[in-house]
């Protein structure tokens, strides 16, 4: 079976961006262009045209609905298009919420069976779009892995998504090794790059199409210091993307998650991919 990809889609530059980043890590995924509405949707020079010709306030509220789910449709109809011709295997999902879609996307995720959840870091705010905050929430509430991809990458970052090897963070933890699996399931392929940062001794050993290495963090061990040696590691390699595990260790050791997933997003400038724990 092909591999299963829910895509949050608001119609802003970075959703557009998602599906082609997307697009070129994942070429034979199936995608769900998903986009989800919360009344009133429709935009405002929309609803000012319909208060002006509304018969009654219940009038008003259900043509407002109505234009603002035919609204969504339409911006899920584009994403889909968009991702046809960046070579996904693409259909459309519409879905109405009542606010927190961060956590409706991810348990759409659950529904329709996706692997993956892929999400722009920003959108465009406001009622024409939900995703910005909605990367931070997925991220949090998702019981797949969430790939987080950047506002804007460089031609170099850009270059490398179609064959760039893979970052994994590892501090020998459960989460971590759920990490390496994840990493291993959806970029399949790939070289795999297993990274621990630290002193600690490198828990996982190296085998075909995976690479282990470990090394110093240049400003102590916090975990913003974590998150840049992966991230400097990356841009050394030329990775296509990060993967990291959504908790890791206690701080008694050198802990890759919670607070060094959050400084990893802030700090890549790749794709990442968080992983929820065992």
């Amino acid at each position: 079976m092909p591999l299963g990809v829910i895509i949050g889609y608001d119609g802003s530059p970075a959703a557009t961006a998602a599906i082609d980043v997307g697009a070129q890590l994942l070429p034979q995924a199936h995608a769900w262009v998903t986009q989800l509405w919360t009344p009133p949707f429709a935009s405002e020079a929309l609803r000012r045209r319909l208060r002006a010709t509304a018969r009654s306030a219940g009038d008003l509220v259900e043509r407002t609905e109505a234009e603002g789910e035919r609204e969504a449709q339409r911006i899920a109809a584009n994403g889909t298009t968009l991702a046809r011709a960046a070579g996904l295997d693409a259909e459309p999902l519409v879905k109405r919420s009542w606010g927190g879609e961060g956590l409706v996307l991810a348990q759409l995720a659950e529904q329709v069976g996706a692997d993956v959840v892929l999400v722009g870091s920003r959108g465009l705010g406001g009622a024409q779009a939900m995703f910005g905050s909605v990367s931070d929430t997925a991220v949090h509430y998702a019981s797949r892995p969430t790939l987080v991809v950047p506002p804007a990458l460089l031609a170099d970052e850009y270059e490398a998504l179609a064959a760039g090897p893979v970052i994994v963070g590892s501090d020998g933890s459960a989460g971590a090794h759920a990490a390496l699996a994840a990493a291993q399931h959806v970029f399949t392929g790939r070289e795999i790059v297993v990274v621990t940062v630290g002193d600690g001794h490198a828990e996982t050993a190296a085998t075909e199409g995976v690479v282990v290495e470990q090394i110093a963090p240049s400003q102590g061990s916090s975990p913003k210091a974590t998150a840049e040696a992966l991230a400097g590691t990356a841009a050394h390699r030329r990775a296509a993307a990060v993967v990291v595990g959504s908790r890791g260790r206690s701080a008694v050791r050198q802990a890759l998650l919670g607070s060094v997933a959050k400084a990893t997003l802030q700090t890549a400038h790749r794709p990442v991919l968080v992983v929820p724990g065992p």
